[in-house]
């Protein structure tokens, strides 16, 4: 997530500055005058900053990114004023750091523009990076301190399915057979032969890769080494010991990213830290900086806090502590409270739309800390004003919020086993004030503003949802507003898609599917899950990928994989004596044995074009096949085997090297006027629309139940991946005792469950003048299978939302 192309540094040539059309110290102190009194309350305290911490709590709407470029303008004049007004070579510069390219590059543009219209300054004296932009600049400048050969190593981002976590995860099975018989042991076992070869199909495709991606990810970002999650583990007293295997994979996972030069984004951030922990690299790089402003400051992790705080401290001395290998503190409390003490640090965020926490390390903890710090100083801001909503959102956003909270707060007095936090701070979003510089601020509502809907089913729902859209989208009027549908899970979104498409076509309104146009990045990873299984069928491993591959691509029903893939043969060709198959079975069977003989019959440059047939992708998808066919097929030219092309299509999944270049800016992609754009709330975070629907809220998604697979039961009515989260986050939060597997999975649940609301909350809130929501009587239990519809609850929140505004209901 590097972001090079955000860096801007101060020119070395003096006259590029002084050529530049420049104001009188008393016009420009004007000019920072009138930006801020456009800006709001809130907005004025972060303008106002001169020095030292501040923590800046916005609601939804707020203009957090119009009142960072605003005051990042203004310190940025004022340390033009403090060199004697544009003096050559000005050294120290503003950091600005967000979470994604696109808001760095919207953030980048306010800034310059508020330099170049409102100060007459040159547009310069100021970076703006993602986090690990920053971390890839600070390490890329000090190789031989930060380790990273830039020329040699390769960039990942391993997830489940990665090789080198498989891969870690059967050296580790090779070394440690008596905790992988405890875990085949589980809490019961027969040692009946089909029964193991099925839990040894489980753990080794699922809980292991499951268990080391979250570990692994958790431990690393928070500065944790595989011998530190050792010597943990033996504070736990839980049967499977899941931190000592977490710690083994760990250790497995590291060694083989060392031996072939790989790096993770986590290696970027401890590779900046390592640089940091010199006191000569040190003192460089904080005398090039003079404050360091952070957006989306609730999605950070600790070791990314930690490198901010040192780069924005300044400190001439730099007695700042040590840092361990790792990113491991080693310094004192209290210089810790010292350093904070002297930072030029402004972070801004919202704890309300932490909503990346349950699979990423992200803890919205340590922002809620530094707000409570800055808070007992008086350096806490607050920005609850909006003017993206209109008033009757606000009110619904508002009530949704309360309520959820009140209701942990009643679940919390009758049972006092786990005291946990509350989902969301206590902030209510406030209209702005009449005389808001902001245009249409608190727009008029459309219709009631907020309309409820409980359809039949989801058919119901698609004609509700058909009727309202083409009312709001008049043929005749080419300046219509933009529109989202915001769904919890892919699925969803490509079954809507399928059903509204007709209907809008036929009434020329445009629809974008972002799943659709975002799935053809997964084609190598399909590719190589089939060629894989080609290769070697007789694998359990490969053969469960493959039908993995084909249920999401629902060429076959979903069903008990590992049944299948434990027992390879008899699946692919059973023998007379075998158990009949069902016709399920029998359609898996049957296309697995024609991807074998396409293999057997064709050449091997036609053999992804097949595949790609066969998996039914549609135009773009064909088209990306296409393109890694003939790229591949040039690689291996001269050398053409199976064992060549696998060789080069892994690399291409490892290294990531096959993303397409998106040139248009997504936030403009997503926002169209005369558009109904599909996606899901995941990724509507930091957009907003003049309509909002959000369908199908129901139990089982918002806030969802935490659940354990059925083949995994056999391990006991937990998963091994959350238990290690929680347990490493509670020794992160200095807690005395690690939580056992069932407290461990208690806070699993409560952390999942308060995400989810959170989810639905920032959903809400990206509405500007209609919010549409409803929950059909009858859902599918898994969108997996949309056609088996059953009587499904509504959301808890939902029916409290029905119930407080019964002017709202429709039908």
């Amino acid at each position: 997530m590097s972001d090079t192309n955000s860096i801007y540094p101060v020119p070395d040539n003096p006259l590029s500055v002084a050529k530049l059309p420049t104001l009188h110290t008393s016009s420009r102190e004007a000019a920072i005058a009138n930006i801020r009194n456009s800006l709001r309350c809130g907005q004025q305290q972060m303008a106002d900053w001169k020095s030292g911490p501040l923590a800046v709590s916005a609601v939804p709407g707020a203009g957090k990114s119009t009142g960072m470029a605003a005051a990042a303008a203004i310190a940025i004049a004022r340390q033009y004023q403090n060199h004697n007004s544009l003096r050559p070579q000005i050294r120290r510069q503003l950091v600005v750091v967000t979470f994604t390219r696109s808001a760095a590059a919207n953030i980048k543009a306010k800034i310059r523009k508020y330099l170049r219209e409102d100060l007459s300054l040159p547009q310069t004296g100021f970076v703006v990076y993602t986090l690990h932009g920053l971390a890839l600049n600070i390490a890329s400048r000090h190789p031989q301190l930060s380790g990273l050969e830039l020329d040699y190593v390769t960039l990942i981002t391993p997830n489940q399915s990665h090789r080198f976590i498989r891969t870690a995860v059967e050296k580790w099975i090779a070394n440690n057979p008596r905790l992988y018989a405890k875990l085949m042991e589980g809490m019961q076992f027969d040692g009946e032969e089909t029964e193991r070869l099925r839990r040894q199909s489980v753990l080794r495709t699922e809980v292991l890769p499951e268990l080391a991606t979250t570990a692994i990810h958790e431990a690393k970002s928070s500065g944790i080494l595989p011998e530190d999650l050792d010597q943990l583990s033996q504070q736990s007293t839980d049967a499977y010991e899941v931190l000592k295997i977490a710690a083994g994979l760990y250790e497995q996972y590291q060694n083989l990213m060392r031996d072939r030069d790989f790096i993770d984004y986590d290696d970027m951030i401890l590779a900046a830290l390592r640089v940091l922990d010199d006191e000569s690299a040190r003192k460089i790089e904080q005398k090039q900086v003079f404050a360091v402003f952070e957006d989306e400051a609730q999605d950070s992790s600790p070791l990314q806090t930690k490198l901010l705080e040192i780069l924005a401290s300044g400190e001439e001395d730099g007695e700042m502590g040590g840092w361990g290998e790792g990113g491991t503190i080693t310094n004192s409390e209290s210089k810790i409270q010292n350093l904070k003490s002297k930072i030029n640090l402004i972070r801004v965020g919202d704890p309300n739309q932490a909503i990346n926490s349950t699979f990423t390390p992200a803890d919205p903890i340590y922002f809620r800390q530094f707000c409570q710090e800055c808070d007992s100083q008086g350096l806490l801001a607050t920005m609850n004003q909006a003017g993206r909503s209109s008033r009757i959102i606000i009110e619904t956003a508002n009530f949704a919020l309360e309520w959820v909270n009140s209701l942990y707060q009643k679940n919390q007095k009758q049972s006092e086993t786990y005291p946990l936090p509350l989902p969301f701070r206590n902030q209510r979003i406030l209209p702005v004030d009449y005389n808001d510089p902001q245009k249409n601020a608190n727009p008029a509502a459309v219709g009631r503003g907020v309309e409820i809907y409980t359809p039949r089913d989801i058919h119901h729902t698609v004609e509700l949802l058909s009727k309202r859209i083409i009312e709001l989208f008049p043929q005749d009027n080419e300046n219509n507003g933009s529109a989202a549908i915001l769904v919890r899970e892919n699925r969803q979104g490509t079954w809507l898609s399928q059903a509204l498409r007709p209907i809008c076509k036929q009434h020329n309104i445009l629809l974008y599917d972002v799943g659709e146009q975002d799935r053809h990045s997964h084609v190598p990873e399909e590719i190589l899950a089939i060629l894989q299984f080609c290769d070697r069928p007789h694998s359990a491993d490969y053969l469960k990928a493959a039908l993995g591959v084909l249920v999401k691509r629902r060429l076959i029903e979903p069903q008990d994989l590992n049944a299948l893939a434990s027992l390879p043969e008899e699946f692919l060709y059973p023998s007379p004596l075998a158990p009949l198959q069902t016709e399920v079975v029998k359609k898996a069977g049957d296309l697995c044995r024609d991807l074998l003989n396409a293999h057997l019959e064709l050449p091997l440059y036609q053999l992804i074009s097949f595949i790609a047939l066969k998996l039914e992708y549609q135009q773009a998808e064909l088209a990306t096949a296409d393109k890694l066919s003939e790229r591949i097929n040039q690689q291996i030219f001269g050398n053409i085997s199976m064992a060549r092309m696998l060789g080069v299509l892994s690399e291409i999944v490892s290294s990531e090297r096959f993303e397409p270049v998106d040139t248009e800016d997504s936030e403009a992609r997503y926002t169209k006027r005369n558009q109904l754009t599909i996606i899901t709330m995941h990724k509507a975070k930091g957009l907003d629309w003049d309509y909002v629907f959000l369908p199908f809220l129901h139990e089982n998604l918002i806030p969802g139940k935490f659940w354990v697979p059925p083949q995994r039961k056999f391990m006991g009515d937990f998963t091994l991946s959350e238990v290690a989260r929680a347990q490493i986050r509670a020794a992160l939060h200095g807690e005395r005792t690690l939580p056992d597997v069932i407290a461990a999975w208690e806070q699993a649940k409560h952390l999942k469950i308060a995400e989810e609301y959170r989810l639905f909350y920032v959903a809400m809130t990206r509405a500007k003048r209609l919010l549409w929501i409803s929950a059909a009587q009858e859902a599918p239990f898994t969108w997996s299978k949309p056609d088996n519809l059953q009587k499904q609850p509504a959301s808890p929140v939902f029916n409290a939302l029905k119930r407080e505004f019964t002017e709202c209901v429709v039908g």
